[in-house]
């Protein structure tokens, strides 16, 4: 089953120019939706880009497959051809996609400060607050129940989904796409400890995001102590990550869910950082590293490449005894030592 909600239709002569790819087949064929290779039926394309999914793509019923030339041979119905299947179908997601009001408007529930600078064809959703001092660009889209504290400003063309929370001073630059139940710009978890007691920093930096940057649903991006939380150009944040106070991060690096960055962490260009990854505080990571899933990261990274860390998969019972024999290795190699 397709999944389109947008009720748009292409011939694959239209798609073909959109895409930028060749097109080997009928130029009339109507195409309304995306759909994978297993599910998809009469009208719907599709994409082939992994081996592991060639019986689907042998038994496929859609009316139009992306693939590249080296794979063409393997497909009789129509086809777009590319030299990144996976990167075409990314371009064709767009075409689908539902859109959202391009004119002007402004709830009458919302409540925004006389001294707020709204640029044109600006989109406020009900019961949006934006305070004093904010300055939204020209085609902005924010949705409802959103709460924009004094002093934020917020880039071209950005999308903030409803519920989201920024608070005072934060800097979002141009295309941004904040999801549902973000919050951005929160105190950082700063305290100084005196007789036992714990005494507040006050959080005194900002959080800058820069361009092109996606923020998944309920992440927190928590501001600066004294200096600024800085999140580069193009960066991909996944749904419920946590980045703590003056963090660092260069410009598209991605970061997958529930992954949890402490303080004062910097982590270069063009990362990765897989999901449920851990890095303690003030760890520094070099551009083009990939950290693997449920890593911890509790030394500086210096030089490019993929850093793992814990053990793999195992059933209970071995995993215990492996548990019990790790922690005699440090004894075993005193012995072995003493031995030699």
């Amino acid at each position: 089953m397709s999944n389109s909600s947008s009720f748009v239709t292409y011939d694959l002569a239209t798609l073909a120019t959109l895409l930028d790819a060749e097109l080997v087949g009928d130029p009339d064929t109507k195409i309304h939706a995306l759909a994978t290779l297993k599910s998809a039926g009469v009208g719907d394309l599709s994409f082939y880009h992994n081996p592991r999914y060639y019986s689907d793509l042998s038994n496929t019923k859609a009316s139009a497959v992306i693939l590249s030339k080296n794979q063409a041979v393997n497909y009789s119905g129509n086809k777009l051809l590319t030299e990144n299947p996976y990167i075409c179908y990314a371009r064709s997601s767009h075409l689908f996609k539902p859109k959202t009001s391009d004119k002007s408007s402004i709830a009458h529930s919302a409540s925004i400060d006389p001294s707020a600078k709204l640029g044109s064809n600006v989109v406020i959703g009900e019961n949006v607050v934006i305070a004093e001092n904010v300055d939204i660009a020209s085609n902005v889209v924010i949705a409802p129940n959103t709460v924009i504290g004094a002093g934020v400003q917020i880039g071209e063309a950005s999308y903030i989904e409803a519920n989201v929370s920024i608070a005072h001073d934060v800097v979002i630059g141009k295309r941004a796409h904040i999801y549902s139940g973000v919050v951005i710009g929160s105190d950082g978890f700063g305290f100084a400890q005196e007789n036992g007691k714990y005494l507040k920093i006050a959080q005194l930096g900002k959080v800058i995001i820069g361009d092109d940057v996606e923020v998944g649903a309920n992440t927190c991006i928590d501001r600066g102590a004294i200096d600024d939380t800085v999140i580069g150009n193009g960066v991909k944040i996944d749904n419920q990550v946590q980045i703590a106070h003056n963090v660092e991060i260069g410009d598209d690096t991605v970061i997958c869910g529930c992954s949890a960055i402490a303080g004062s962490v910097k982590i270069g260009r063009n990362c990765v950082i897989a999901g449920a990854v851990g890095i303690i505080n003030h760890v520094e990571i070099a551009d083009g590293v990939t950290v693997t899933a449920m890593t911890l990261v509790n030394q500086s990274i210096r030089e490019p490449g993929s850093y793992s860390s814990g053990t793999g998969l195992s059933r209970t019972a071995e995993w215990k005894k492996n548990i019990v024999r790790f922690r005699q290795l440090d004894k075993l190699m005193k012995g072995f030592k003493k031995d030699k």
